[in-house]
This record gives C-alpha cells, structure tokens and sequence, in this order.
C-alpha cells in the first residue's frame, strides 16, 4: 500500500502544474550541463518545486542525457512531464536578426550588436580575426556573408549567426558560379560575387538588374572603366556624408572605379540570391551606360550620344 501510494503521489505530481514565482521563467541551458545542475537551475530561475524531485524525474524517465542546451521559456501550467518534455524536443525562445540585401560590413555588425539576446563575442575582433574564427582566415569579410532572417536560441553567440550567414553565402555563390553562362569575363568565383555586390547596389528595380550586369559585363570585356559610384563611396568609408563630389571621383583608390580599371579588389556589400543570378546570367544586352530615370528604374544606352541625352532628359530636365 505505501509504495502504492507513492507511485500515485508521484504519478499526481507528474502531471500537476509546477508553481512559477513569476508569469514566465526562462533558462538558458549550456552544453555539457549535467542533468541535476539542469533541475537545479530551473528552481533557481523561478520553478518552486524540490530540485532533487525534478532531477529524479529526468533519471526515471530516461531522457535525462536527452536534454538538449539552449535558450527556454516555461509559463503557468506547465507540468513536470512537459518541461522536461520540452528539453527534449529542444522547443527553444528563439529571437531574429535580418541582415539586408547591400548592408556592408559596417551595417552587418551594427546589426548584430542590437539584436536581442545574442552574445557580442566578435565585437573587439578586426577583419581579418573575425574571418579566421570562422574558419574563413585570408578572405576578405565583406560580402561574405548571406543577407536574410536568422533565428537563434538566446544567448548564442553572435559568432554562430555569421557562420551560418557565411556557410549560405558560399553555398549560393557556388551554386550560381556552377550555373554562370559561359564567356563571361570573370576569372574566378571571387571577381562573381564583387560584381554582385555592385549590381546589388546599383539596381533601384527589380526588373533593371540582368540589365545592370549586363552594362558592367560589357564594359569588363571591352576594357572600360566601371565608372560606379557605389565603389567609390564604399572606398570613402565612414567619411561619406550622403553628398558624392567631383573632387570624390577624381581621388585615387583602390576603389575608385573611375580611377582604376576592373573589379575593386572586394565586395563592397551583401549581394542577394537576385543579384548572384543577375552577375553570371546578364540580360542580352549591348548598352554600356545607364541613368536613373527618377523612379527607381533606369534608362539603357548602347553608345554615348545616347546616353548623353537621356542624362540631359533625366537628370537635367532637358
């Protein structure tokens, strides 16, 4: 009859509701947290219950080697068997961070450093520290990373996010380089994402971009300046005030594409999955020139009397 009665206390407290010293508690689980440290954190965190009973339930059902490390949230109601439970399954808080189609470097980190709940271990890193962590050492880092929506436990580290938004940036990149149409004028998969990152910068539509690629496709393989203004700004760094200058394209970097022939020596920022495509499948197309019209979209021209008056009808109003 005792041991009956135990097991019938046991089976009740199983399923009854754990009392919560707060509306929600949440812990974050480390790897490698042993399973009596597990119960005992959550009782510290708010769950009023015995830490010896929790950990004997997690030893009694087995599952106790099960439960995975991560970032929980448990509200009232939750019974014993649930929380445990929900280990199990890794049934996460998750937060989000959304990195955009031609942010830098610069923007990319200022990002993450605002993201909610994510630890900043890459905060102090330099360039070329940061990449090396990844496991990307020598490689330049902008660029190289996937704009899109990552969502992470928290308390993760701002590293495990960009080494996801990297490992997505090579597997795009490969597969567009893979794909690319032939006789193209770029001699590495390196060269496809910086014209990548260019035609993400210069496309004020959608509909515009194999068009974009293919002006800078053509001027590549006739030896011309780019003559993109995005390039030149990137090379301005945080010294650009919004308001590009004369005296700006005139200066000499390694950026200056009115300056120096050919790609700049990196990317200059975040090229999308559109963008990758538009680089190594550029629209048939023999312009050369293109000028906004005013309205996002741009107007085409194949030789330079054209494109003079399109500059003149757009840009000047005559």
């Amino acid at each position: 009859m005792v041991a009956g009665a135990a097991g019938g206390a046991a089976w009740w407290w199983l399923q009854a509701p754990l009392a919560l010293d707060k509306p929600a508690v949440e812990l974050s689980i480390e790897p490698g947290t042993a399973p009596r440290d597990v119960a005992e954190a959550w009782v510290g965190a708010g769950v009023q219950t015995d830490a010896r009973l929790l950990y004997q339930w997690f030893r009694w059902s087995g599952q106790s080697r099960q439960i995975r490390a991560g970032s929980y949230e448990v509200h009232a109601g939750i019974t014993p068997r649930q929380l445990l439970a929900k280990m199990v399954r890794g049934d996460q808080v998750m937060e989000q961070v959304r990195l955009i189609e031609g942010w830098n470097l610069r923007q990319l980190r200022a990002a993450l450093a605002k993201a909610p709940s994510l630890k900043p271990t890459t905060a102090a890193m330099s360039e070329g520290e940061l990449m090396a962590a990844i496991g990307a050492a020598g490689s330049s880092a902008e660029g190289r990373f996937y704009p899109d929506t990552y969502a992470y436990s928290r308390g993760v580290s701002d590293l495990a996010v960009l080494k996801r938004a990297h490992a997505a940036m090579q597997r795009r990149l490969e597969s567009a380089w893979s794909q690319r149409e032939p006789g193209l004028p770029l001699k590495n998969i390196d060269e496809a994402l910086i014209l990548a990152s260019i035609v993400e910068k210069e496309t004020g539509t959608a509909s515009d971009r194999s068009l974009v690629a293919a002006v800078f496709i053509n001027r590549l393989k006739l030896g011309m300046p780019l003559q993109t203004d995005p390039t030149v700004i990137y090379g301005l760094g945080e010294a650009f005030d919004g308001n590009l200058r004369k005296r700006d394209l005139l200066a000499d970097t390694p950026f200056n594409t009115y300056t120096r022939g050919g790609l700049p020596p990196t990317p200059i920022a975040m090229p999308g999955a559109a963008s990758l495509h538009a680089a190594l499948h550029p629209a048939p197309s023999r312009a050369l020139y293109f000028v906004a019209r005013g309205d996002g979209s741009s107007e085409f021209s194949e030789d330079l009397a054209a494109h003079n008056r399109a500059v003149n009808k757009y840009q000047r109003g005559h």
